[in-house]
């Protein structure tokens, strides 16, 4: 039994168990990203919880590439959400995996929405697109039964699908000098 399958199996009894919570116990959870810029590099400091990630621009657009850029780990995110959610629906499904490989690829054209004639150009990523790689021994039938069951529940795969509100503000304080 290879590792993936191993984890698996402790995946779906961590389902199962979270299955089993009952629904007058479920509350709401606020997700809480915080960001700084720091510094003459500019970098940002992400922190999630108790975790922290470095985000930069590449040279050519004055960063020091010391991590990805925000678009980069927005792909990042989704990448890691689809295996993930993959990966408990193997799990639920009992679907045994040898591999198991996501890959997130778009497009970002710097002249979009700027440049004439590439007005109607986004100037965020687009044409966003995955692809999966995996190995087991079930049917095509069940794989794109997975899949269809993944692209379903994937939490950031439906954040982009779906548009969601968003509201900002800014706290602002004067400086003296």
């Amino acid at each position: 039994m290879s590792n993936l399958q191993e984890y698996l199996i402790e995946k779906r009894a961590a389902l199962l168990a979270r299955n089993a919570v009952p629904v007058e116990d479920i509350q709401p959870v606020t997700l809480t990203a915080h960001a700084t810029a720091e510094g003459r590099s500019g970098i940002r400091h992400i922190r999630i919880r108790d975790h922290h990630i470095i985000s930069d621009s590449p040279a050519d657009f004055a960063g020091y590439d010391l991590g990805p850029a925000s678009p980069e780990i927005f792909l990042g995110s989704l990448s890691s959400c689809l295996t993930h959610i993959f990966l408990i629906h193997a799990a639920d499904r009992q679907i045994p995996l040898e591999k198991l490989e996501v890959e997130v690829q778009a497009e970002v054209d710097q002249r979009g929405g700027k440049v004439a004639g590439f007005e109607h150009v986004p100037f965020y990523p687009f044409n966003i697109r995955y692809q999966v790689k995996l190995e087991s021994n079930v049917s095509e039938e069940e794989i794109n039964a997975l899949q269809a069951a993944v692209e379903r529940w994937c939490p950031v795969l439906n954040l982009i699908k779906n548009p969601q509100s968003l509201t900002g503000k800014v706290v602002y304080s004067r400086t003296q000098g």
